[in-house]
C-alpha cells in the first residue's frame, strides 16, 4: 500500500511488538491473554486517534477554505501572535463553560476542542515554514 492510514500502521507496529514481546505458549494461557487484551487496548487506542485526527484534518481543510491564509499570516503581531490570542480566547471559553458548568449556546466542548488542536497543528505550520501567506 502506498500511503497507509495512521491505523493500519499502528495496527502493523503493535502486531510486530506484540510477536516479538509475546511468543505464545500453550502452557500460559493466562498471560497470553492478558497480552492479548493488552494488545487490542493499544489497537482500539491507535484507531480512535485516527478517527479523531482525520475530523480534525476534515474540519481545518474546511476552514482553511472558508477564512484562507491572510487570517492567520496577518495577524495583528504577526502570525505566532494572532494564534496565540486565538487560543487564549478558546481556553478561556473553555475556562469559563467548566468552572461555572454552563451549557455552551454557540458551539460545543468538543467543537472548542477540535478548534484548539487545529490551531495547535496551524501553529506547527508556521513554525515550519508551511502556512501559506497568500
Amino acid at each position: 500500500m502506498d500511503n497507509p492510514k495512521l491505523s493500519d500502521v499502528a495496527w502493523s507496529e503493535y502486531n510486530q511488538a506484540f510477536n516479538n514481546r509475546y511468543e505464545l505458549d500453550s502452557r500460559d494461557n493466562d498471560t497470553t491473554s492478558e497480552h492479548l487484551d493488552e494488545f487490542m487496548g493499544h489497537a482500539r487506542f491507535a484507531s480512535h486517534v485516527q478517527n479523531v485526527a482525520e475530523e480534525l484534518v476534515d474540519l481545518l481543510i474546511s476552514k482553511h477554505h472558508d477564512y484562507g491564509p491572510k487570517n492567520i499570516a496577518q495577524s495583528p503581531g504577526g502570525p505566532l501572535n494572532g494564534l496565540r490570542v486565538r487560543l487564549w480566547d478558546k481556553l478561556a471559553r473553555l475556562n469559563n463553560l467548566v468552572d461555572t458548568n454552563a451549557d455552551p449556546e454557540h458551539e460545543s466542548l468538543e467543537d472548542t476542542f477540535k478548534d484548539m488542536a487545529n490551531y495547535a497543528i496551524i501553529g506547527l505550520l508556521v513554525l515550519r515554514g508551511k502556512w501559506d501567506t497568500e
